[in-house]
């Protein structure tokens, strides 16, 4: 990587940190407090197989190719920048970006089911973004469910010849929707009123207003993000599983 290049992707960083770190008025994940004890735990649970493979893979693309970092740390930033930018949506939760789609991307899903977790862990702290005792769910929405299928899209879509930015669009904007499918069967299942089919048709209904326009901005936002690191970081990226698998 030259030194033009490493002051670029260095800079992208920077600037995501700081809009990320802007406060946004009622701006939330699932919230403090938001679900029962019991289902806290239960999703924070859920989520442990996938981020012990999230620690092995991190572990085995740094001791691989180092400079990865660079290109990590700014998926990172990415995913924390645009989930911070949240509008007020169903009680106890918002509609946002995810960021999460551009990780799963490059380096696969379970990078970022960590990414995702320490993005949330800090918002949750610094910005009162989300809460502690809902972190486990968070994380299984937007650093587990969303990324994993953004994956699974982008392979099938590059599998079928649609052609690589097609595939980027259609995975971020994708992963994004299952994220909050995911969070209404998480709001669903911990308030109804005995019915979990009409909560779940309720939140998501919600949900679509604002998050389908999102969905196809992210999509859009995380073209443009490919272009330039293929642009600026071709030789990294072609140590990554972005080339590989093409």
């Amino acid at each position: 990587m030259t030194t033009s290049q490493k002051r670029w992707i260095t800079a992208s960083v920077a600037v995501a940190l700081l809009f990320g770190m802007m406060p946004v008025a009622s701006a939330m994940h699932i919230m403090e407090g938001y679900l029962p004890l019991g289902y806290s735990i239960g999703w924070g649970a859920v989520c442990i197989p996938f981020l012990a493979a999230g620690i092995f893979s991190i572990r085995k693309i740094v001791a691989q190719n180092r400079k990865a970092l660079l290109i990590l740390a700014m998926v990172g930033a990415y995913a924390f920048v645009l989930s911070a930018l949240k509008i007020p949506s169903v009680t106890g939760s918002s509609s946002h970006p995810t960021g999460t789609g551009l990780g799963a991307i490059l380096f696969g899903p379970s990078v970022m089911s960590i990414l995702g977790m320490i993005v949330l862990l800090f918002q949750a702290i610094l910005l009162a973004h989300g809460g502690l005792t809902t972190l486990g769910a968070n994380t299984f929405s937007m650093a587990i469910a969303g990324p994993f299928v953004s994956y699974g899209i982008y392979r099938l879509s590059l599998s079928l010849k649609l052609g690589k930015k097609p595939a980027v669009f259609l995975a971020a904007a994708l992963g994004n929707l299952f994220t909050y499918l995911i969070t209404s069967f998480q709001l669903a299942l911990a308030h109804n009123n005995g019915s979990i089919a009409e909560a779940f048709a309720k939140f998501a209904g919600i949900f679509a207003i604002t998050q389908i326009p999102l969905a196809i901005v992210e999509g859009l936002f995380t073209v443009v993000v490919i272009i330039g690191l293929e642009s600026y970081a071709k030789p990294e990226l072609g140590e990554l599983r972005y080339y590989r698998e093409a």
